[in-house]
């Protein structure tokens, strides 16, 4: 696991396959709790190609030395992505 926020990541590989790629990330909170958006896309065993992105904002608690995963919520399409977006747009703005 990683010691830093910085190094949190969302790839994954099976011998020389990643098929978690991350793409990019951002991280939304530091500190004991860190939270960390990212943006990645798995790769289709049966099309032996990477799918469409897709994003995950995952929680982490910092125990000992190293961050541990307590939580995630994965965002699976762009449309989704868009609605998430439109709905916080509104209720921004209404304030």
């Amino acid at each position: 696991m990683a010691e830093r926020v910085e190094e949190l990541t969302i790839s994954y590989s099976e011998g020389e396959t990643e098929l978690v790629q991350e793409l990019d990330k951002v991280i939304l909170s530091k500190g004991a709790w860190a939270t960390v958006l990212f943006r990645y896309r798995e790769w289709d065993r049966t099309k032996e190609a990477y799918g469409p992105e897709k994003y995950s904002i995952r929680r982490y608690q910092k125990r000992g030395h190293e961050f541990r995963q307590q939580s995630k919520f994965n965002i699976s399409s762009k449309a989704q992505a868009q609605a998430l977006i439109g709905a916080l747009q509104k209720w921004l703005d209404e304030h």
